[in-house]
């Protein structure tokens, strides 16, 4: 009696299906590029395969703070309008295999992003990156509501002022309303960075304190970027501060957040915090 012939099957190739984050303020000025270029080169250094987008079309920065201002051939809007293949725009980081980034343009108008056209690009970023991480314009027009449209989690960047928080809380009304996953009737995660945070000041009176901008803003707080020169210091010679200043608290403080959107968990440290507010800090969610 013959044996039967064992089947051959295909062996199934996994595909990939990255998520896709916005770094995005209601407000201008408060550290999304350098946020963005931080967390990317972060996640990019834990062996996430990362890629950094530039929606900021006519005023581009994402480049420049990643030391990648004179490799720019082709940007987002060529690929768009298919002057370029999405391989010709991305741009390899030279520090970092899976870190790229793929540039907005300098010389286009905001109105060359098309809806269908990013849809098309952030379909084939998610198939070949673990993260894809949108640098959003600041305020409500179509560069922002575009870079937000199709995020899975959105990472929303604060100063501890008034106008900061008061335009971050409308941002917070838009994700819950313009987003894909909104209009699907899904939630999408929510995750709060307060930057130029100074203990002291914050003492004195003088800016808020971390629990007055979580009271009003009801998110989840990703990590507090203490105030340092060591970002700009860093940004000025074409580097993320996690590169740049490995050693400095904006970088430990950057990667713990990375950390967090990957689901590790770490404790948020500010000078002079308490433990025990730290967990409460961490721990809290939305009302």
């Amino acid at each position: 009696m013959k044996k039967p012939r064992p089947k051959h099957t295909k062996a199934k190739t996994k595909l990939r299906q990255g998520r896709v984050l916005v770094v995005t303020s209601g407000k201008g000025g408060v550290g999304k590029t350098t946020s963005t270029a931080a967390l990317g080169s972060a996640l990019a250094q834990s062996g996430q395969k990362v890629v950094v987008v530039d929606f900021d079309v006519g005023l581009r920065n994402l480049d420049v703070v990643m030391g990648a201002e004179r490799r720019v051939v082709f940007d987002l809007i060529n690929v768009i309008k298919g002057e370029a293949k999405l391989a010709q725009a991305l741009i390899r980081d030279k520090r970092l295999d899976t870190l790229c980034l793929l540039p907005a343009s300098q010389s286009r108008d905001k109105d060359s992003l098309t809806e269908d056209g990013v849809m098309q690009v952030i379909a084939k970023l998610r198939a070949q990156f673990d993260w894809v991480i949108c640098d959003s314009p600041a305020g409500i027009e179509t560069g922002a509501m575009l870079a937000m449209r199709h995020a899975d989690v959105a990472v929303v960047v604060v100063n501890p002022e008034v106008s900061s928080i008061r335009d971050a809380d409308r941002i917070i009304g838009m994700l819950d309303a313009k987003t894909l996953k909104a209009e699907n009737g899904q939630s999408i995660d929510k995750h709060l960075l307060l930057t130029r945070y100074d203990p002291a000041r914050a003492r004195r009176g003088e800016i808020m304190t971390v629990e007055n901008v979580l009271e009003i803003l009801s998110i989840p707080l990703l990590g507090i970027i203490p105030e340092s020169g060591e970002v700009l210091l860093s940004s000025n010679v074409g580097a993320p501060v996690t590169l740049g200043g490995p050693g400095s608290a904006p970088a430990q403080a950057y990667r713990d957040a990375a950390r967090r959107l990957k689901g590790e968990g770490a404790v948020i440290v500010t000078p002079s915090d308490k433990p025990r507010l730290l967990h409460r800090l961490f721990t809290r969610r939305a009302a």
